[in-house]
Order: C-alpha cells, then sequence, then structure tokens
C-alpha cells in the first residue's frame, strides 16, 4: 500500500478508536477522580490499546494478523468505576489480571470450541452488540435530554456528520471512500462550532504538549462475586472477538466458509496479553472496536499494516496530553453519528451470518429466544430493579444475558442431534424424500445453505442415474457432517453405477450423435447424470454395498 493512503487510513482508525475515549473519562467521572488521576487512566488505556491493536496486527502465535483496533470496552464502565471509587486507581491491577488471564486461558482452546461457536451464535453476539449501540447513538444523534426532549441542534450535527459518511461511502471514488469517517467527524466538528457547541478549548492552552503518565501502585482487593462477573465479561467480550475476527475474514475471503478458529485464538491473546501490562499501570479493559470494522467496510481497506501505523499513531497520542484531550472534546452528536452507522453495520452483518447457515426449529429458539431476551431487557430495564444490586449490571445488560442464553441454548439443543442420518427411500415418492431428508439434516446439522442446496441436485442426480439404468433400484440415503465435511450416500440394488467414460475420453458433438448410430446417443445420455454429478459435488465415488446385490454411490462435499 502507497505510503499517503496508509497514513491517511492509520489516522482515521487511531482517531475512530481515541473518540471512545469517553468511556474512560465516563467510569473515572463515577468513580470521582480528579483531572491527573483521569490522564493517567486515560494515557495508559491508549497504550494498551496499541499493544493489542499491534499484535492483533502483526499476526503469529499472539495476534490474529488482521486489522482489529482496539478501544476501551463499554462493558467495564461499572466494574471500573466501583472498584476505583472503593480501592483507587490502583485497582485496575486486578481487574486487568482477572481479565487477560481469562482471555488467555480462552485463547488456546478456541480451535477446539469451534463447534460450540456456529456462526449463529457468533452472529446472535454481534446482532446484540449492535442493537446495544442503538439506544446511545439515538441519545446522541438527537440530542435527548431526561424529559426526551429533542434537541433540533444535536440533530444539525449529527445529520451532516452521517449523510456525509453516507455520502463518501456509497457514490465517492475510490480515494474519497478512504476518508469518509474523517471527513464526516470533521464536517460534524465545523457544524458544531458554527452553531457554539464546542466546549472545553480553554483547557488546552494550559495543557503540556508532552508528558509523562501517573504510575499507581497496583492495589490487589476484590470482592469474589466481582472476580466472577468481570471473568463473564472477559469471556463474552472474547466471544465478540470471535465474531471482530470473522467479519474480517468474511471480507477478505470471497470464498469464506467458516471461521479461522486459529486466527480467532490469536486474537484472544493479544487481548489479553495487552490488557494485563497496561492494566498493571492502571489502564483501561480494551475490546475490539466495532466502528474500526465499519471504518474497514467503508474504506474497503483491511491491509493489516494499516493497524500497525494505528498502532503507532495510538502509542503517540499516550504522551500527547493536548492531543488526548482534544479527541475528549469531539461533541456528543458527532460520536452518536459514528455510533449509529457501527449499529447498522453490526446489526446487518449479525443477521448474515446467521443466515448464511440452514436452521431447523432449534436454530430458530436459540437465535429467536436470545435476541428476545436481550430485546427485553433493553426495552425494559425495570425487570431487574429488585435484582441484587451486585448482580445488576450483569443481568441488566441486554448484551451480555442474550449472549449467555444463545451460548447456553446451542448446548443444550446440541444434545441428542446425531451427526449421522439414514433414511429409507419410496419408489413412488423418491423426489420429495431426498429433498426432505437433505433439508431437513442439513438444518439440524447447521450446514450452509450454498452446500445443502447444492447436495439436493447431486443426489436428486444421483438417484435418476440410478433408476435410469433399468437395473437398478434406489433403497435409502445416508449422510454424516462433521462442519469440514457432508458427505451422502445413496443405496442401491444391483451393481455399482458406472460414472464418467474413460479418461481422456474426447466429447462428441450434439449433432454427430444424432446422426450417427442410435447406441452411441443412448450410451452418451445415460453418462450425462454422471457429467453432472462430478460438478456438482466434490467427489464421486462407488462401491460395493453390504451384500453381493447392493451397492453404494458416494457424494462428499467440502464445507
Amino acid at each position: 500500500m502507497p505510503l499517503g493512503p496508509l497514513l491517511v487510513l492509520g489516522a482515521q482508525h487511531a482517531t475512530t478508536a481515541m473518540a471512545f475515549i469517553t468511556y474512560v473519562l465516563a467510569a473515572a467521572k463515577i468513580a470521582g477522580l480528579d483531572r491527573y488521576g483521569m490522564q493517567s487512566m486515560v494515557t495508559m488505556t491508549l497504550i494498551g490499546m496499541a499493544i493489542c491493536t499491534a499484535l492483533q496486527a502483526w499476526g503469529g502465535r499472539f495476534g490474529s494478523g488482521t486489522l482489529l483496533v482496539h478501544m476501551p470496552n463499554p462493558f467495564m464502565i461499572t466494574f471500573v468505576s466501583a472498584m476505583v471509587a472503593a480501592h483507587g486507581p490502583g485497582a485496575m491491577a486486578v481487574i486487568a489480571l482477572v481479565y487477560g488471564l481469562v482471555a488467555l486461558a480462552a485463547g488456546p482452546l478456541m480451535t477446539r470450541m469451534r463447534p460450540l461457536f456456529p456462526p449463529a451464535v457468533v452472529g446472535t453476539v454481534i446482532c446484540m452488540g449492535g442493537m446495544a449501540l442503538v439506544e446511545s447513538a439515538m441519545r446522541h444523534t438527537l440530542g435527548l435530554d431526561h424529559q426526551w426532549k429533542i434537541n433540533l441542534g444535536s440533530v444539525a450535527i449529527s445529520g451532516v456528520t452521517l449523510g456525509c459518511i453516507i455520502v463518501l461511502s456509497v457514490w465517492a471514488g475510490k480515494r474519497l471512500r478512504l476518508l469518509s469517517l474523517l471527513a464526516g467527524i470533521v464536517a460534524g466538528i465545523i457544524v458544531a462550532a458554527m452553531l457554539g457547541r464546542l466546549d472545553g478549548l480553554d483547557a488546552l492552552a494550559t495543557t503540556p504538549l508532552v508528558a509523562l503518565p501517573t504510575v499507581h501502585a497496583p492495589v490487589f482487593q476484590i470482592d469474589f462475586a466481582m472476580v466472577i462477573a468481570i471473568g463473564l465479561i472477559a469471556i463474552l467480550t472474547q466471544l465478540d472477538n470471535l465474531g471482530s475476527v470473522t467479519m474480517l475474514d468474511k471480507m477478505d475471503d470471497a470464498d469464506w466458509k467458516r471461521a479461522n478458529m486459529k486466527a480467532v485464538g490469536g486474537g484472544i491473546k493479544a487481548n489479553g496479553i495487552g490488557d494485563i501490562i497496561s492494566g498493571m499501570l492502571g489502564g483501561f479493559p480494551t475490546c475490539t472496536c466495532s466502528t474500526n470494522i465499519a471504518l474497514a467496510h467503508a474504506t474497503r481497506s483491511t491491509a493489516r499494516r494499516i493497524g500497525l501505523v494505528t498502532a503507532a499513531i495510538l502509542a503517540l497520542a499516550a504522551f500527547l496530553p493536548q492531543v488526548t484531550l482534544a479527541l475528549t472534546l469531539i461533541p456528543e452528536p458527532v460520536l452518536g453519528a459514528v455510533e449509529l452507522y457501527a449499529a447498522c453495520f453490526l446489526i446487518v452483518s449479525g443477521f448474515e451470518l446467521i443466515a448464511s447457515r440452514a436452521m431447523d426449529s432449534r436454530g430458530i429458539f436459540t437465535v429467536g429466544l436470545a435476541i428476545c431476551t436481550g430485546l427485553s431487557i433493553m426495552l425494559m430495564p425495570q425487570m431487574t430493579q429488585d435484582v441484587p444490586a451486585s448482580w445488576r449490571f450483569l443481568i441488566g445488560s441486554g448484551f451480555v444475558m442474550a449472549g449467555l442464553v444463545v451460548i447456553v441454548l446451542n448446548l443444550l439443543f446440541r444434545l441428542g442431534t446425531a451427526q449421522r442420518a439414514q433414511q429409507t427411500l419410496n419408489p413412488a415418492d423418491l423426489h420429495n424424500d431426498i429433498i426432505n431428508f437433505v433439508e431437513t439434516q442439513g438444518a439440524a446439522w447447521g450446514v450452509r445453505r450454498k452446500v445443502v442446496q447444492r447436495a439436493a441436485m447431486a443426489a436428486l442426480e444421483a438417484a435418476e442415474a440410478i433408476q435410469g439404468s433399468g437395473t437398478r433400484k434406489p433403497e435409502g440415503i445416508r449422510g454424516s457432517f462433521d462442519e469440514f465435511n457432508l458427505d451422502l450416500e445413496l443405496l442401491h440394488s444391483g451393481a455399482p453405477l458406472k460414472i464418467g467414460g474413460p479418461a481422456g475420453t474426447p466429447l462428441q458433438h450434439g449433432q454427430d450423435l444424432l446422426d450417427g448410430d442410435e447406441s452411441a446417443l443412448l450410451a452418451a445420455l445415460d453418462n450425462v447424470s454422471g457429467l453432472l454429478l462430478t460438478h456438482l459435488a466434490d467427489r464421486v465415488q462407488t462401491a460395493a454395498g453390504a451384500d453381493a446385490n447392493s451397492s453404494v454411490l458416494k457424494l462428499h462435499f467440502e464445507h
């Protein structure tokens, strides 16, 4: 990538991620920290974001090798504010240890946990992550106050910001598309300045240009219930990490089939290592930034070198207090427009991931009940008012509860789901029997829809070839699935079916067959099904059956 676009894209990603430093400021303000305590926490958080982003981009054993930019984890605001208020800024160390160790423990296991996190589960978590952004995005976008009154100035600022992003993302050329998000933010800030909505600029004059942060001594005191809650949030955050790696992998691979669990494991390790280092110094826990994924989608640029440049800018900004303070002064309507764009992208991406696999009633209930649970808590937060205060921040989160429900239901409904199935075929209703078997088992196993359609067509063609031979009769169909391979076997009477002609046999022209010997025409017609099967299935084999008068036609499909 040329240096110019590389620097521009890195600056956009860094600016976007640093805009969410407001989460750190919100937690510090609730905890009662002074300006110097806030500055120290912000600086260490930026260092943690830089480390995590650099490891993600570098790849290998301790990273995903993708453009994943980290931001402060919004789901940790309640935990951080409570711990810092009780034990001071040094309490960030124990939070980071719990959070980071859970991530490091989960990383090596991800390659073995593919069946536990199918696309339906990951897609639900991604979708609910987008829905969780909607409330704050609309509040910031419309400038809603406690009386639910819309601020027209906020609407104008957010409207210009979002409109600029949309116009440049949809209709602009490639070069301008790279600047869509940054241009939208700048346009929104200009409108805010024209409306007199830029506050706090006087503080920049009294802030030094370069400064070293203050490091607080670690304090290792925490309640057992808080440990459980932080560990649970860390697990769900890593599930979101899985979804983020999957989305970037899908952007890069037009023939994407399944999540790259090795890359996911590396991404989770990067998150754990970076958070432990920054947390021991007083930094805020991080997570992958969905807005930056939306930026990568809008700019059509996912090169991991962009992540290394972003990490360098984040590390540099950690020692520039004026830059950090200026970023925190971005007007809320501008941030709201960016959040709204990210919410749209996540919701649609989640549903696309869910719909990529065939689903039966188990999958429908798994996804549907999880989304209903999360939405009910978001829409009716009063339901959790009688929950003990120590657990309210956990049970009162629609995102967390939706993630828990979809994981538990997926584990529950997997019980009793055999990965092999067999059915006897009725010659009088052969077509419906085959279609129902392939579609029903494909939905139960969660096979990709395209593979189910191709397998059904191949099975029908194979049955017609067996019937058309005159001496053979379809008797049954067997299927098996292991996430990587789908295999179908058609059981029939008679000798094994011959598929295709001798190797290197040239195809005859249709008119030559019509004008020639009738036996040659019939032989060519008999071979049509065999030729179609070799195109529909990835591998076709024939074999003898269990007895002398039976055979098997095997169809293999890569998944």
